[in-house]
């Protein structure tokens, strides 16, 4: 591929990661992670699913913690691989509590689609994870 291709390529991830970041941050993340331990512990019960009863505040931290810091880090391309993995993860629980509600998992599971894309794909030359591998005399930017 030529290079304005790659450039079109990395541009659109970009695009990409700071869309699915900012709403991470702003409008999943941020209203968790200030809601403090009662709102954590609302969300930690929904491991009760998974048999998992101890620390729902924990789990709740850790969960409203992977969208708000995850969206951060995703905006910038920072530790991307491990990152995703968490957001992964929180989409898992996020899908199976809506099914076991009886809802639809429909918004967690788009977005698990659209993070194992990413996870594929990687952030692009764009990103702070690019910078740090081409500093350190690493390989270029991973390509698709």
């Amino acid at each position: 591929m030529d290079s304005s291709r790659w450039a079109s390529i990395d541009l659109a991830l970009l695009v990409l990661r700071i869309g699915i970041g900012v709403s991470f941050v702003f409008v999943y993340g941020a209203d968790k992670m200030l809601g403090g331990p009662a709102r954590w512990a609302e969300l930690g019960t929904t491991m009760e699913i998974f048999g998992v009863t101890a620390w729902p505040v924990a789990w709740g931290f850790m969960a409203a913690a992977t969208e708000f810091v995850g969206g951060v880090c995703l905006m910038l391309g920072l530790l991307f691989r491990p990152i995703l993995g968490l957001l992964l993860g929180t989409m898992f629980v996020a899908a199976s509590s809506h099914i076991a509600a009886g809802e639809g998992p429909w918004h967690a599971t788009e977005m698990a689609t659209v993070f194992a894309a990413l996870l594929l794909t990687g952030p692009g030359r764009y990103s702070i994870d690019a910078y740090f591998r081409s500093s350190t005399g690493a390989e270029e930017a991973e390509h698709v």
